[in-house]
This record gives C-alpha cells, structure tokens and sequence, in this order.
C-alpha cells in the first residue's frame, strides 16, 4: 500500500498499512505547541477518524523531541488576554484532546528527549508511551506560575496515584524514561535510533485486531473511573450486543471452529 502524506501547518501526518503517524514538525522549537500546531491536531483527528483503514495512531516529534511544552512567545503574547480569553483557548484545546484520548483505536506516544509541560500532558492522552532512552518528562507550570492543563490533572492520578501526581506536579522536576517506567508511565524503552522503527512495530501489532470492539473496550475503560457499576453494566451490555452482530466476531468464531488460528491473537504475533 502506498503511504499517504498529509503536510500540515507544524506537523505531518503519514496513513500508510493501518497505522497513522502524526510527527510535530518544528524542530528548531523542539516541538513547542504553537497555534498552529494546535490546529494541526484537530485537523489530523478528522483525517484519522474518517479513514476506516486506520486501526492505530502514533504521536511522534521532529529532531530529537517530543514537544517541550507550550511555545514561550505564545505565553508572552496570552500575558496581555484577558482571563476569559485564556480560559476559551484552553477549552477549545480541550475539545481535541478528549477526541485524541478517546479515539477509537490504541493510540501511542513514541517519546524522544523532552516531553515537558504540555508536551507531556500529550503523552498521557496516549493509551501507551513508547521512549527512547534519553526521553524526559516533566509537568513544569509550576517553574512559569500555571497550573497543568491538557488533561495532565486528570490522567496522571489514575496512573499514578494520587500522592505520586501531587508530588511532580508541585516540584516540577524531570523524570527519566527509566523513571518513568517505574511509575507505569511507559509502556517500553528503546534506543534512540530505534524508537520509531520499534514504535511502528507495536503499533501494527494492533491492525490485524477488531477495530470496533477494541474501540468500545478502550472506551469502556476511559469512564471506568468515575461511572458506577451499574452503568458501565448497562454500556457493557450495549456493545456487547453490538460487537457480537459485527463481521469480525463472526469470522473469528468461525476460525476457531475450523481449527484455524484466530485473526488476532497477540501472544502468536512477534515480539517487539
């Protein structure tokens, strides 16, 4: 299949076998979210979810970064808005990111060097981070006088608990990927020079799954938090019925019936 790419304004995104990859392209700002950027993201999110070939996305940055954070002459500039202007602007990045976190297929983060601030408010929304072994994490507002945003208050706790989360947000400091890891922040750690390569192959382990069902799962778990029992019974009930009616359920019940192997069956595909 041939690839298709997307040039956007400060990223690029690239379709190609099942697998989107969506790369920050401003690499002389290591990635820095600027305005444009932040466009990039919704934009990239209508591509991905109207191409039903796309069964995974993977974030990526430019030029040995991941994205350093909010981009320091756009907060110089917010310094003369109004508070109601900056509130707007923050809620509309809102509106993007919970498309990204609740994306219908696994989404993952491959993190070289800096994921700071914002940055790695980003990587949380993934359902994995992948690093490099020189990647570095940290929820820095508390160094420029702000509170996280992009979700990093309400992903990080249930990650890490709750004392873990206080205890990086209010001291700002780096993590390694090591650390990080430690945490359950990230999925895997691999070599600079293999991160995309290795990223690449775990996400094409996900293609040959059943998008739809793993869609609803994902989605299942993203309210399993704050919904109570009875009503993720109820939505359990609902795609359960749903799933159950789709092709690829059928076609994986037959398969085993016929002795073949199933079409998704994680623990016989290669490991990466």
């Amino acid at each position: 299949m041939n690839a298709a790419k997307t040039p956007l304004r400060h990223a690029t995104l690239v379709i190609d076998d099942g697998i989107a990859v969506f790369t920050h392209q401003r690499p002389e700002a290591r990635n820095a979210l600027s305005p444009e950027l932040l466009e990039d993201y919704a934009d990239m999110l209508d591509a991905v979810e109207r191409d039903s070939s796309v069964r995974a996305l993977v974030l990526m940055g430019s030029g040995g970064s991941f994205c350093a954070g909010g981009d320091l002459k756009s907060l110089k500039a917010a310094q003369a808005q109004p508070p109601d202007a900056i509130r707007r602007r923050v809620m509309n990045a809102h509106a993007w990111m919970q498309r990204l976190r609740n994306l219908e297929m696994p989404v993952i983060a491959a993190v070289d060097g800096a994921a700071i601030g914002a940055g790695f408010s980003i990587a949380l929304a993934a359902d994995f981070i992948v690093a490099s072994s020189r990647a570095l994490f940290s929820l820095s507002f508390a160094k420029v006088g702000l509170v996280p945003d992009l979700g990093a208050a309400y992903i990080l706790p249930r990650l890490v608990g709750l004392a873990t989360a206080k205890e990086l947000v209010l001291s700002a400091r780096r993590i390694d990927a090591n650390e990080a890891k430690r945490l359950g922040i990230v999925y895997a750690i691999h070599a600079p020079d293999r991160l995309a390569e290795e990223t690449t192959a775990f996400a094409r382990r996900f293609v040959a799954g059943p998008r739809e069902a793993m869609g609803f799962s994902k989605r299942l778990l993203n309210m399993s938090f704050e919904s109570p029992y009875a009503l993720l019974a109820e939505l359990e009930g609902a795609t359960q019925a749903l799933a159950s009616s789709l092709p690829y359920h059928a076609a994986s019940i037959a398969a085993f019936l016929d002795g073949q192997s199933a079409p998704y069956d994680w623990d016989r595909q290669p490991g990466v």
